[in-house]
């Protein structure tokens, strides 16, 4: 992320949407926040950018879901959509590979928000800190839509 003072973070949003609380999300693993903490985007785009510098730390290989690491020590979680790993694939296109460099705002995954829609599921994309434990705390900032590289998450260390 990019830091505001020593003890504070801030994470850009990797997609652009309407912001909603984890905590309502129609998932219990991510609504319990058993996953980590953040928010969840209901996408108006079907593009995810990478929210700082960092590396591809997992990459799921049916496109719905990548974890990245930043620079500075958050690893974050962007999974698209809900139960889209039953959709094999379709629809998600990965321009990134396991283990790369990338830098803010660079593409990472593109996807069609119709097929998702048409396949039955929620296009809801969630983004959350998966190492949240390491934090003292992890809060959204507040805002109601976001464009992708607006400020979405602000870490205390």
């Amino acid at each position: 992320g990019s830091a505001i003072d020593n003890k504070t973070m801030r994470i850009s949003s990797p997609l652009s949407g309407k912001v909603i609380a984890l905590t309502d999300v129609n998932d219990d693993a991510f609504s319990s926040e058993a996953m980590g903490k953040g928010v969840a985007i209901i996408p108006n785009e079907g593009k995810v950018y990478a929210p700082f510098d960092g590396t591809v730390a997992a990459l799921f290989p049916t496109g719905h879901a990548i974890g990245l690491m930043s620079d500075s020590g958050e690893e974050l979680l962007i999974h698209i959509g809900i139960d889209t790993v039953g959709m094999d694939g379709k629809g998600f296109e990965v321009q990134v590979s396991q283990n790369d460099r990338v830098k803010k705002g660079q593409l990472l995954i593109t996807f069609s928000l119709e097929e998702i829609e048409k396949a039955g599921y929620e296009t809801t994309t969630m983004v959350i800190v998966s190492n949240t434990e390491e934090f003292k705390s992890i809060e959204a900032l507040g805002v109601s839509d976001v464009v992708q590289g607006q400020d979405l998450l602000e870490i205390q260390k």
